[in-house]
């Protein structure tokens, strides 16, 4: 599936994904930084992957680890800086958590330490009940 928007285009194809491109953002950022390039891909081939693009240069990306019938967590979500601004994000968050695979989910997940305005307005909420969540940390990561 390609969408495209005022000279932006999202584009659902993991082959097509800038694996440089999302590995150098990810290294910059709070989340991902020191995550190897390998690492990276494997991610990338394990998930629903969607970039972000100008012409042929990727300028965002996220990405969604889902059973496609009750449940998915959002990933790694950014926009290029010399192109946010542009609503590239609100559009790729429309297309992430409108697509029809996931219409069956219940619940959706994500982490984020600087995005809640974001995500809140797609219906992501502070999770209610944090007592109730837990994670496991193989080797401490």
């Amino acid at each position: 599936m390609n969408l495209e928007v005022s000279g932006y285009r999202i584009v659902r194809d993991p082959a097509a994904m800038d694996v440089d491109v999302i590995h150098a953002y990810l290294q910059r950022s709070y989340w991902g930084a020191g995550r190897s390039r390998e690492i990276v891909e494997k991610s990338l081939r394990h998930s629903d992957c969607y970039g972000v693009f100008e012409g042929a240069v990727q300028v965002g990306f996220a990405r969604v680890v889902s059973d496609h019938a009750t449940f998915a967590y959002l990933s790694d979500v950014f926009i290029l800086e010399s192109h946010q601004g542009k609503g590239l994000s609100k559009w790729l968050m429309q297309e992430v958590v409108g697509s029809p695979e996931y219409a069956t989910l219940r619940r959706w997940t994500l982490r984020t330490r600087d995005a809640h305005g974001l995500y809140e307005q797609f219906g992501f909420v502070t999770t209610p009940m944090p007592e109730m969540e837990m994670e496991f940390r193989p080797g401490g990561h």
